[in-house]
């Protein structure tokens, strides 16, 4: 079978396509026929060989861990109902994970299945984004007429924190990294800059700041009144999670789950109490036996449903892979990117 090989650490161009053995299901796993696989920000960072001591992965090995697809084999134990059917699948508990593959087996308990009326691709954009994203909701909340500020609202899970937190009648402020995304993408001379702006307002942002120029904090303080918001999702971190911290409103609340800025925001307990915010880790974000699953299948069901609408921004073959990685790392896409398999 065809799959993507991470042969050594290093930029997008260590991806490489290869040739594997197809996967046998052992006891309690299935094989999925990949349709598509999601592609993160994670698997950059694994890629690269920053995250070794959180992510200790040798090459070479698959990336990827999720998938999209339909059951073609069953082992023991398994129901064989399973065969034929649309799912989505969490692959694996880290980035290297043979999500980039045709094919790959997988623990049963881990199917989520798919309604008949969801797209696969859009399948494969919510499996982590949504699921992720509704946790986070779970977990922080977002009140009526409260201001809301999504760090990284480009981005797949951006957009949808934007719509979910505007769903609750929150007035939502987007932060996104326009700097370096000013190429135009087509014919109109439309740039990506004001593709990005664009996505967020489509999304239910009140207030869109580019978190790259100077001044986008006093910009945020404004349009709250002075108060600062309410509740910051911060998909970013480093430098501009701090930032956004320091001015979140007193009794606030905030997530800190994002790296792109150069690690997370480094918020601790003590520094919170000080300023009465309640600040919740990525370790708050993780998900008990089970209830991961819930939250995809919650996802899934937003998306038949219309409530959930992820931005497909790019999609790319399976061989691309490099390109779609390239393509991350250059703060291009909006929205979210996956490789078409099947």
């Amino acid at each position: 079978m065809r799959a993507i090989q991470v042969a050594a650490f290093g930029g997008p161009e260590v991806l490489v396509p290869v040739l594997l053995d197809e996967p046998v299901p052992g006891a309690g796993e299935v094989v999925i026929a990949v349709s598509v696989a999601d592609v993160l920000f994670l698997d950059t960072m694994i890629r690269s060989g920053r995250f070794g001591a959180g992510f200790p992965i040798t090459p070479p090995y698959v990336p990827g861990n999720g998938v999209a697809g339909e059951v073609v084999a069953t082992g023991d134990g398994v129901d064989r109902s399973w065969i034929g059917r649309a799912v989505v699948a969490h692959t694996g508990p880290h980035g290297g994970s043979d999500g980039y593959a045709e094919q790959v087996a997988v623990a049963a308990e881990r199917l989520v299945p798919v309604p008949d009326d969801v797209d696969p691709r859009v399948a494969a954009a919510v499996m982590h984004d949504g699921a992720t994203a509704l946790g986070l909701m779970a977990r922080i909340g977002a009140r009526p007429g409260e201001w809301v500020l999504v760090l990284g609202a480009a981005g797949g899970m951006g957009l949808l924190l934007v719509q979910l937190a505007r769903a609750t009648g929150a007035r939502v402020i987007g932060a996104a990294r326009t700097s370096g995304a000013s190429g135009t993408s087509g014919a109109s001379g439309t740039s990506r800059a004001d593709e990005k702006l664009t996505a967020i307002v489509k999304a239910g942002a009140e207030v869109v700041v580019d978190y790259s120029s100077p001044g986008w904090v006093e910009q945020v303080a404004d349009a709250t009144g002075g108060t600062g918001p309410d509740v910051v999702f911060d998909g970013v971190g480093g430098q501009f999670g701090r930032a956004a911290f320091a001015i979140t409103a007193a009794g606030g609340r905030f997530s800190q789950h994002g790296v792109p800025g150069g690690g997370f925001a480094g918020i601790t307990q003590e520094m919170a109490a000080q300023r009465g915010v309640q600040v919740q880790g990525i370790e708050q974000a993780q998900y008990a036996p089970g209830q991961r699953e819930e939250f995809i299948g919650l996802a899934l069901s937003g998306a038949a449903a219309g409530r959930i609408e992820p931005v497909i921004g790019q999609v790319f073959p399976l061989e691309s892979a490099a390109r779609a990685h390239a393509a991350i790392a250059a703060r291009t896409v909006i929205g979210k990117t996956l490789l078409t398999v099947g």
